[in-house]
């Protein structure tokens, strides 16, 4: 069979130019930052992508597999459903994802009450930590979001976070993304969150109290 022409955007050897052809069009980078945690059914990525349409979402996933970012398998039974995952080389982008996220949280756009995802959330920790601020902690905290549920181990080396039950962490925040993201960068008290309702925190306040104090965000730039 005759192997199609590849699709290209640019005329151009730049490897930036290649990256934004492999994952440059709409919703392509968020579906990789939904799946640094783990695998994840299509129903799961289109409901944490919200504002995705299942074509959209179906178009996006093959191409992405096409080019070697992330693969399908089926899981064996009792599951028997089919999940996508990313490929060694897909995890790779995490540090250009992490660097792209740093220097946009800096513009005067960036508005920490928006929706986000889980896995958004729990990304934004692996990025915006400050080990200078961790130093012995050598604790586990633990988050459910409901059904998503992860666990991040901190110490002088920075965090580490996987998805999977919290209920032996040290303490754990039960809430949603955009009121921990509330709490972390918008500077709310854990009480207030509480007394709302919205949040529920058990084991070790404290820690929590310092944990929440570990991602501050840079400086705006001072361009409008």
């Amino acid at each position: 069979m005759e192997k199609k022409p590849e699709k290209r955007w640019y005329d151009d050897a730049c490897g930036t130019a290649l990256a934004m052809e492999l994952v440059g069009e709409r919703w392509s980078l968020l579906i990789v930052r939904e799946l640094m945690f783990g695998p994840r059914r299509f129903g799961e990525l289109k409901k944490a992508l919200g504002g995705i349409s299942a074509n959209v979402l179906t178009q996006r996933l093959e191409g992405m597999e096409e080019v070697g970012i992330l693969t399908r398998r089926k899981l064996p039974p009792p599951a028997s459903v089919q999940v996508y995952g990313l490929t060694p080389w897909g995890y790779a982008s995490e540090t250009a994802i992490q660097e792209l996220g740093r220097w946009a949280v800096r513009s005067h756009r960036h508005d920490t009450t928006l929706p986000l995802s889980a896995a958004s959330i729990m990304l934004s920790f692996r990025t915006m930590i400050d080990r200078s601020r961790s130093g012995d902690v050598n604790r586990s905290v633990g988050f459910r979001f409901g059904e998503d549920e992860f666990v991040a181990e901190v110490d002088r080396e920075g965090i580490v976070i996987r998805r999977t039950d919290p209920r032996p962490a040290d303490a754990i925040f039960d809430t949603d993304p955009v009121t921990l993201a509330s709490v972390v960068y918008g500077g709310r008290p854990i009480g207030d969150a509480e007394s709302a309702g919205s949040l529920k925190l058990s084991g070790d306040r404290a820690l929590a109290e310092q944990f929440i104090t570990l991602f501050p965000l840079p400086p705006k730039t001072s361009s409008a």
